[in-house]
């Protein structure tokens, strides 16, 4: 069992989570024919987009109120290589964090459902200064509220 990326207290609620599921193409193998590290961040990227497109919490969503969320952190821990042509699938999970950034988890599992690829990325939320926030602002507050309550499954 590894080490999990993220402390979570014992009143956080349940994290958030989506799955996608994708193809290894050939631009995304090196010559060896496995997928070439450089293109995990852009796995971990559809994970994001997929969970912020799921829950509300997506980039337009920040940015349409002032709010950017810059990548400050990543981080990928490579298991099994993928390779071209190879199904597999994207785990993306939102860890509840008191602070005002977005705590993301990824998991990549091949079409056996072996774990392939684990990492994560830590993102800032800054207002349209770029001043990081201290505390989450009023839109994301609300999303946590009703994240807290259950109501965002």
């Amino acid at each position: 069992m590894r080490k999990p990326y993220f402390r979570t207290s014992a009143d956080a609620p349940p994290p958030l989570r989506c799955m996608a599921q994708r193809i290894v193409r050939f631009e995304e193998v090196d010559p060896l024919g496995i997928v070439w590290h450089g293109r995990y961040p852009s796995y971990f990227e559809d994970g994001r987009v997929l969970l912020g497109k799921q829950f509300g919490l997506g980039y337009l969503d920040f940015y349409e109120q002032g709010i950017v969320a810059p990548i400050k952190q990543m981080h990928a821990d490579y298991h099994l290589p993928l390779r071209f042509g190879d199904e597999f699938s994207i785990e993306a999970i939102l860890h509840w964090s008191d602070a005002a950034r977005l705590n993301h988890e990824f998991i990549l599992r091949n079409a056996a459902g072996e774990v392939t690829t684990t990492g994560y990325s830590v993102q800032l939320l800054l207002d349209s200064d770029f001043n990081v926030l201290m505390l989450p602002p009023p839109f994301y507050e609300a999303v946590r509220e009703r994240w807290r309550a259950g109501e965002l499954t």
